[in-house]
C-alpha cells in the first residue's frame, strides 16, 4: 500500500526569491516514460527559462521503487537532489516535480539555490491531492439475473467492494478485498446465500 497524486491533474506553485521565478509543477507518472514525457513538456512551454530541474519516483513491482534527479545546469547536487529528497520526506510514490527557473539577475549561492529549489517542491507538494493504492486480492461470483439485484445490495451494505459487473447468462461481479480476506468474503456468501454460491480468485490488483 502506498501513496499518490491523483491521476490526470497538474500541480502548480510559484515562488519568487531575488527576483528568480521558481515554477513548480508535480504530476503523477508512472514510470520511466511518463516522467521524461512530463520534464519534456515543460521545457517546450517555456522554453525561455534558464532551469528545468527535476525529480520523481515511481512504484516498481517487486523492487525497490526507481528514483532520478536533475539539475540541469544548475551547480551540482543543487537543485535535482533537493527536490528528490524533499519527494522522498513526502511518503508519495509515482510523482514527478519539476521546476522551471527564471533567473532574476542575483545570484543565489549553493545554499540560496538548495533551499530555494527545495522550499518551491515543498510549496507545491502542499496543493497535491493524493489517493491510496492498494494491493488486494479479486474474486468473481455469479448470480441468477433475479436474484443479482438484491444480492448485490446485500454486499455493498456490508461494504464490499465490487470492482466490475458483467451481464450474460448469469450476472457476474468482480469483487476486491484485503489480501488474504478470501477466505472471510466466502463466508459472507455462504451465510447470505445458505451456501449456494462460492467466489472464484482470480488473482491479485492494485486498487485506488
Amino acid at each position: 500500500m502506498y501513496c499518490r497524486p491523483v491521476a490526470d491533474v497538474e500541480f502548480f506553485n510559484e515562488l519568487e526569491i531575488k527576483r528568480s521565478k521558481f515554477l513548480t509543477f508535480i504530476r503523477r507518472v508512472e514510470n520511466e516514460s511518463d516522467a521524461r514525457a512530463f520534464i519534456a513538456e515543460l521545457k517546450s512551454r517555456y522554453p525561455d527559462a534558464r532551469h528545468h530541474c527535476s525529480a520523481y519516483i515511481y512504484h516498481v513491482e517487486g523492487a525497490h521503487p526507481v528514483e532520478r534527479s536533475s539539475d540541469d545546469g544548475e551547480p551540482s547536487g543543487t537543485a535535482g537532489t533537493p527536490m528528490l529528497d524533499v519527494l522522498r520526506g513526502s511518503g508519495l510514490l509515482d510523482i514527478a516535480a519539476v521546476t522551471v527557473r527564471y533567473f532574476g539577475g542575483v545570484k543565489l549561492g549553493a545554499g540560496g539555490l538548495v533551499h530555494a529549489y527545495s522550499d518551491s517542491v515543498s510549496a507545491c507538494l502542499k496543493r497535491v491531492d493524493a489517493v491510496t493504492r492498494t494491493q488486494k486480492e479479486l474474486n468473481v461470483v455469479s448470480f441468477p439475473h433475479a436474484d443479482a439485484g438484491r444480492w448485490e445490495s446485500e454486499l455493498r451494505a456490508r461494504g464490499v467492494d465490487i470492482r466490475d459487473v458483467s451481464y450474460g447468462a448469469e450476472v457476474t461481479y468482480t469483487l476486491a478485498c484485503p489480501m488474504g480476506g478470501s477466505a472471510m468474503l466466502n463466508d459472507m456468501l455462504a451465510a447470505l446465500t445458505q451456501g449456494t454460491v462460492v467466489a472464484q480468485s482470480v488473482g491479485t490488483d492494485w486498487v485506488e
